[in-house]
C-alpha cells in the first residue's frame, strides 16, 4: 500500500507571521503557503529548483504597497522577495528561496488604450498576446516578439528588457516603455518618465526614496559619461539591465526608465506600463531560404540583410527534425521541401513587411531574383515563399516552438538553457558559432540552435543529463569558455533573456562600471531584499553562482531510474510553460485558463507528480510495484486499512497531488500541443491507481468505469432508465453521488435501424467471404458507447453516408473501449478491456476492410491510450470518419451547387492528436461542393465525464463561456455550426439547448439535397 507522504515542510515563522500581517493590514490578493503552491511556483524555464515560503499574488498597487511597507519592518528584514510574471525566464530571474510575487493571476487588466496617440496602458500581468489581441481592432500591436508572447507578461518583459525577432526595426521593451508606475521598497508608488531638465530638479528636491534614486543616477549619468561610453558594447541588444548607456535619451532628457528595464525585479516592484503602439504591417512575406549547412545559413545572412528585410531567423536542422514530429510541421512542411531526398541542414527566415503589396513585392523581387540566379551559391539549395499573415504566421508559429521541439529531444540528455542567448556583432556571427560548436563537438554532445542572425543573436542549447552529476559539471566548463569566447568576439554571454543565476558574471562584462551598479542596487534596495544575487549586490552582498543553487536534475536523480521511466510523461517538463497560454480559443489546458492557477496546467500537474516521485523515493517506495500489487488483487486485501486510511484524513501530499489531478479533463490538448508532449491523462491515470490503493474511490468513479459493459443491457430498457433519472428522485440519487446532467438514451433502436438498412454485425468470417473487390468497396463501423446509445442518429447518419458514396458498410459488434476506465485509474481493468477490444479489431482488420470509428475521443484512444499494450496486442488503424473520407473523396458526388459555408468546430483530442485530420473534413466537404471552416476554439468544457461531476459542473460552465458559447451564440442559428465530439454536442444542449450536426449528418443533408 502507498505510504502517507508527509514531508510537507511548514513555511518559516517569519515568513507566515508576514503573511499574517499582510492580511491584517487589508491584502486583498491571495496568500498560497501550502506544500503544493509552493512547488508550483519552484521552477521556471531554467535548470535550477527554489522553493519559496510563500506565494504572494496582489490584487493591484494598493497590495504592493502593502507588501513593500511590511516588509520594510525591521523584524521582516531579512525576507527577501522575487516578482513573478510567466514564469518563462531561462536563468532563473523569478526563483527564491524566500517570497514571490506573482502578478500574473490578478493584475492582468488593460487599463486603457488611445488609438489616435499609439499608446496603452497596462497593469504588469498582462499577457503581451493578451494586448495585441485588444490592440489589433485597432490596426495596432505593442511589437517586441518573443516565442513566449502566448503566457510572457509585460512586466516580465519589461523585467528583462526583452526582445526578439525584429528587434532591429522595432528595439526592445524598453524603446517602447513611456512611463512605469513602480513600488519602491518605502512603500511609494512613483511613476517614472522622460524628464526635462527642470522637471528633473524638482523630482530631486524631494526628501525620500525618490529624490535620492534620481540624485543618484544623474549624478552617474553626468560623473562617468566617458567612462560608460568606453566599456557598453554597441550591440542591439547592449547590456540587459541598470542601462547607464541611456539614462539620457536622444533628446537629452533624464529617463529612470532605462535602469528600471531589464532590472530583473532588483530595484522595485512593477504595477503598471504606459507603452508605445505601432501600426501592423498590412502586408507580409517571408523568404524561405534552405542550406546544405548551418555555417551556410549564418554566412549568408550577412549577404541577405543588404535586401532591407524587417527580419532575418535562422533554424538549424535538429530543430527542422524535431518540428517534422509536431502537429505544427502540418502547416508549414511545403515551405520546407526535400533537395533530392535530403533535409535542409539550415534555413533561413527572411521577413518583409509593409503597407502596401509594392512595398514589400519589390525588396522581395530583388532578393527572389539573386537568390534564383545563384542558388548554388553559398551551399544556398533553394527557397520558397509565403505571402500573407496565414502563411506566414504559420512559420513563425514553427520558429516560435523551437525552444519547446528541442526540449522534446528523446533520451535522458536534453537541450538545456544556459549559454543560449549569446549576442555578438552580425558580421562575427558564423566564426564566433563555428568556435562555439567546435567546443561542444569536442565534448560530443548534441545540441540545437536558432535565432536572430540580424542582431548577432543565437540560441545555442547543449543536450545534457541533469541527473548525471559527471555531466552537471559541465555548466561552469562550458559557460566558462563561451564567456571567454564572448569576449574575444567583443560579445556578450546575456543578449535576450537576462542574467538571473548568471550574474556572477557581471563584474567580468561590466569591469569598472560593476562598482557604479552596486550603488544603484543600494540605493533602491539599502537592505537587499528585491531578488538579491542577481545583476549586482551592494557592498557586502554575495551575487549567485551558476553551480550554487540546486538544480532539478539534482532532485530527479534522487528518484530511480525505473520509475522515471514509468512516468516520463512527467519527468521530462522542462518548464517552457506553453500550457500557460493565454488565448481562450486555443485548447491547450482549459482548467489553467478558468482558474488561472497553476497548480491546474500541465507544467503544475508535472512539478507536484516529480516532487510526489521524489518523497516516495526517500521513502524506499516504487510507485510500478505499488500498480503491480494492486492489479494482483491487493486492494481488496487492504479494504479495512483503505477505510481507515479514508475515514482518518490525515494530513498527505498525495492530497495535493489529487487535488491538481482532479481538475484535469483529460482532454489531451497537453500531449499534443505541449513541445515536450507532457501528457498529463497518461501520469494522471498512474497517480490515480496506486493513490486509490491506500484511498477508497468514490462511488461515482466505479459506476462510470463500468457504465460501457452495462450499455447493451440498459439499453435494452433504455426508455424505463430515461423516466428514472428525469424524475426529481432520479435527479437526486446522480446528484448524491456527484453527477449531474446525465445522458438519456437514445429513442432509435441500432438493431432495427441496421435491419432495416441491411446492414450487418461484421464478422471476420463474413468479411473473408467478400471478394476483393466488395472488400474494396466495404467499410467496418467501429462503435464507442456514446454515440451508439445515446447518439444513434448520429452513427447512421455516418452509415447512411457511407452507402451514399457507394460504400457497403458492416458494423463491429459492441465492445467497451475501455477509455472512461483510463480516465479514472482503472489501469489493471483497461488492459484487460483493451486487450479484448484490440484482439477483436486486429481480427476485423486482417481481411483488408478499413475500420472507421465516430467519436473523434474516443476513436483517437486507440492510437493514444492503447499505446500502454505491448506491440502484439496493440489494435490496426481506426481511421476517423474524415481520414477514411478523404482516402475516397472520388467517390463524393460533388454538386454544382456551391452554397453558403458550414463551420466546425472539433474536440479537443482531435485538434491536438490528428490536427490534420480537420483538413480531410475541408477536403470531403469540398469533394461534395461545399466549403467547411474550421474555427478557432478552445475547449467546451464538457471533456467527457469532466462536466457531468457535480464538483466540476460550474468550471464546466465557465470554460464553455469563455470560446464556444461565442461561437453558438453567433453561428448556431444559421443550422450550419458543427461539432464533431459527443461531450462538446452534449454540452452545447446543456448549455443553449441547441442540438449541433455532426459534419457526417451535415454532408449527409449537402448530398441529398443535390440529388
Amino acid at each position: 500500500m502507498l505510504p502517507r507522504v508527509s514531508d510537507m515542510r511548514a513555511p518559516a515563522r517569519l515568513h507566515s507571521e508576514l503573511a499574517a500581517e499582510l492580511r491584517l493590514r487589508g491584502f486583498e490578493g491571495d496568500l498560497a503557503s501550502a506544500y503544493a503552491d509552493r512547488i508550483v511556483s519552484a521552477t521556471d524555464n531554467s535548470i535550477y529548483q527554489l522553493r519559496p515560503q510563500l506565494v504572494v499574488f496582489p490584487r493591484g498597487v494598493d497590495d504592493l504597497v502593502r507588501l513593500a511597507r511590511v516588509a520594510a519592518e525591521s523584524r521582516f528584514e531579512y525576507i527577501v522577495f522575487a516578482p513573478r510574471g510567466g514564469g518563462t525566464g531561462t536563468n532563473g530571474q523569478s526563483l527564491t528561496e524566500g517570497l514571490v510575487v506573482d502578478v500574473s493571476r490578478h493584475m492582468n487588466r488593460i487599463l486603457e488604450i488611445n488609438p489616435a496617440e499609439r499608446w496603452v496602458r497596462v497593469q504588469a500581468g498582462v499577457v503581451k498576446d493578451q494586448l495585441n489581441a485588444a490592440l489589433a481592432e485597432h490596426g495596432l500591436f505593442f511589437p517586441p516578439e518573443l516565442s513566449t508572447s502566448n503566457r510572457a507578461t509585460i512586466g516580465g518583459m519589461i523585467s528583462t528588457d526583452a526582445s526578439g525577432q525584429g528587434s532591429c526595426l522595432y528595439g526592445k521593451t524598453r524603446d517602447h516603455v513611456l512611463e512605469l508606475t513602480t513600488v519602491l521598497l518605502d512603500g511609494t508608488v512613483w511613476t517614472s518618465r522622460p524628464l526635462e531638465n527642470d522637471e528633473l530638479k524638482q523630482v530631486q528636491r524631494r526628501a525620500d526614496l525618490v529624490g535620492a534614486v534620481h540624485r543618484l543616477v544623474d549624478a552617474i549619468q553626468r560623473e562617468q559619461e566617458e567612462l560608460i561610453a568606453a566599456h557598453f558594447p554597441k550591440l542591439n541588444r547592449c547590456l540587459t539591465g541598470y542601462d547607464l548607456a541611456h539614462i539620457r535619451d536622444d533628446r537629452g532628457r533624464f529617463n529612470l526608465n532605462s535602469i528600471l528595464c531589464g532590472s530583473e525585479g532588483t530595484l522595485a516592484l512593477i504595477a503598471e506600463a504606459k507603452l508605445n503602439v505601432v501600426p501592423i504591417p498590412k502586408h507580409s512575406a517571408l523568404v524561405n531560404v534552405r542550406y546544405g549547412s548551418f555555417d551556410a545559413a549564418l554566412r549568408d545572412a550577412q549577404e541577405l540583410i543588404r535586401f532591407g528585410a524587417a527580419s532575418i531567423e535562422t533554424v538549424d536542422s535538429r530543430v527542422l527534425g524535431l518540428a517534422q514530429d509536431d502537429v505544427v510541421w502540418d502547416q508549414v512542411q511545403q515551405y520546407f521541401p526535400e533537395d533530392d531526398g535530403q533535409r535542409a541542414m539550415g534555413v533561413n527566415l527572411v521577413e518583409f513587411v509593409g503597407d502596401t503589396e509594392l512595398e514589400i513585392e519589390k525588396p522581395v523581387g530583388r532578393m527572389t531574383e539573386a537568390l534564383a540566379s545563384a542558388e548554388a551559391a553559398r551551399d544556398r539549395r533553394g527557397f520558397t515563399v509565403a505571402r500573407g499573415e496565414a502563411e506566414v504566421n504559420a512559420i513563425w508559429t514553427m520558429r516560435k516552438k523551437s525552444v519547446g521541439l528541442l526540449g522534446n529531444m528523446q533520451g535522458d540528455k536534453r537541450p538545456i538553457p544556459f549559454v543560449e542567448d549569446t549576442a555578438v556583432p552580425p558580421e562575427h556571427l558564423a566564426d564566433y558559432i563555428a568556435e562555439f560548436r567546435a567546443l561542444l563537438d569536442a565534448r560530443k554532445l548534441t545540441y540545437g540552435m536558432f535565432g536572430h542572425v540580424d542582431a548577432g543573436v543565437l540560441h545555442v542549447r547543449p543536450a545534457i543529463d541533469m541527473k548525471d552529476p559527471a555531466q552537471e559539471q559541465l555548466i561552469r566548463e562550458i559557460t566558462e569558455e563561451v564567456v571567454r569566447l564572448t569576449r574575444k568576439y567583443g560579445g556578450l554571454l546575456w543578449g535576450e533573456h537576462g542574467k538571473g543565476v548568471r550574474s556572477e558574471f557581471s563584474p567580468r562584462f561590466f569591469g569598472p562600471l560593476y562598482p557604479i551598479l552596486q550603488s544603484i542596487k543600494a540605493a533602491f534596495d539599502p537592505r537587499n531584499q528585491l531578488n538579491p544575487g542577481k545583476i549586482a549586490a551592494p557592498e557586502g552582498g554575495q551575487l549567485l553562482t551558476i553551480d550554487g543553487l540546486t538544480t532539478r536534475g539534482q532532485l530527479d536523480r534522487t528518484i530511480p531510474a525505473s520509475v522515471r521511466g514509468a512516468y516520463d510523461e512527467a519527468l521530462h517538463c522542462n518548464g517552457n510553460g506553453a500550457c500557460f497560454s493565454w488565448d481562450t480559443d486555443e485548447a491547450m489546458c482549459p482548467s489553467y485558463k478558468a482558474t488561472r492557477d497553476r497548480r491546474h496546467s500541465p507544467k503544475g500537474r508535472a512539478s507536484l507528480i516529480r516532487e510526489w516521485l521524489r518523497q516516495l523515493a526517500a521513502l524506499g517506495v516504487d510507485p510500478e510495484s505499488e500498480a503491480a500489487e494492486l492489479r494482483r488483487g491487493s486492494g481488496w486485501r487492504h479494504l479495512p486499512a483503505r477505510l481507515r486510511n479514508s475515514w482518518a484524513r490525515e494530513p498527505d501530499f498525495s492530497h495535493a497531488v489529487k487535488e491538481a489531478m482532479d481538475g484535469c479533463l483529460a482532454c489531451k490538448s497537453c500531449s499534443g500541443q505541449c513541445p515536450i508532449k507532457v501528457d498529463v491523462p497518461s501520469f494522471r491515470a498512474k497517480f490515480l491507481e496506486v493513490y486509490h490503493g491506500r484511498y477508497l474511490r468514490p462511488l461515482r468513479d466505479h459506476l462510470v468505469g463500468s457504465l460501457e459493459p452495462m450499455l447493451p443491457a440498459l439499453g435494452k430498457i433504455g426508455w424505463l432508465y430515461n423516466l428514472m433519472i428525469d424524475s426529481p428522485p432520479g435527479r437526486a440519487m446522480m446528484r448524491a453521488i456527484g453527477l449531474v446532467h446525465s445522458p438519456k438514451f437514445s429513442d432509435l433502436s441500432m438493431r432495427r435501424e441496421l435491419a432495416a438498412r441491411g446492414v450487418a454485425i461484421a464478422t471476420p468470417q463474413d468479411l473473408a467471404a467478400l471478394s476483393s473487390t466488395e472488400r474494396a468497396r466495404s467499410v467496418v463501423l467501429v462503435q464507442d458507447a456514446f454515440t451508439s446509445f445515446y447518439e444513434s442518429h448520429v452513427v447512421l447518419a455516418v452509415l447512411d453516408l457511407m452507402r451514399a458514396i457507394g460504400f457497403k458498410p458492416f458494423v463491429a459488434p459492441f465492445r467497451a473501449n475501455g477509455k472512461p476506465l483510463h480516465v479514472h485509474g482503472f489501469l489493471g481493468a483497461f488492459t484487460r478491456t483493451a486487450s479484448r477490444n484490440a484482439a477483436m479489431l486486429r481480427e476485423l482488420a486482417a481481411t483488408g476492410v478499413e475500420l472507421v470509428g465516430v467519436d473523434a475521443s474516443m476513436t483517437l484512444t486507440y492510437r493514444s491510450e492503447y499505446d500502454m499494450l505491448t506491440d502484439a496486442e496493440r489494435p490496426p488503424p481506426v481511421l476517423l470518419v474524415q481520414e477514411w473520407l478523404a482516402r475516397h473523396c472520388d467517390a463524393i458526388p460533388k454538386t454544382s451547387d456551391a452554397g453558403s459555408e458550414y463551420l466546425l468546430l472539433p474536440h479537443c483530442s482531435e485538434r491536438s492528436l490528428a490536427l490534420s485530420s480537420l483538413r480531410d473534413w475541408q477536403a470531403a466537404f469540398a469533394a461534395a461542393g461545399a466549403s467547411l471552416r474550421v474555427l478557432p476554439s478552445g475547449c467546451c468544457g464538457m471533456a467527457g465525464t469532466y462536466g457531468h461531476e457535480a464538483e466540476h459542473r460550474a468550471t464546466s460552465d465557465q470554460i464553455y463561456g469563455m470560446s464556444w458559447a461565442r461561437h453558438v451564440a453567433e453561428s448556431a442559428q444559421s443550422g450550419r455550426l458543427l461539432a464533431t465530439g459527443y461531450s462538446c454536442r452534449s454540452q452545447v444542449k446543456i448549455m443553449d439547448g441547441l442540438r449541433l450536426l455532426h459534419p457526417a449528418e451535415a454532408l449527409l443533408a449537402w448530398l441529398r439535397a443535390a440529388s
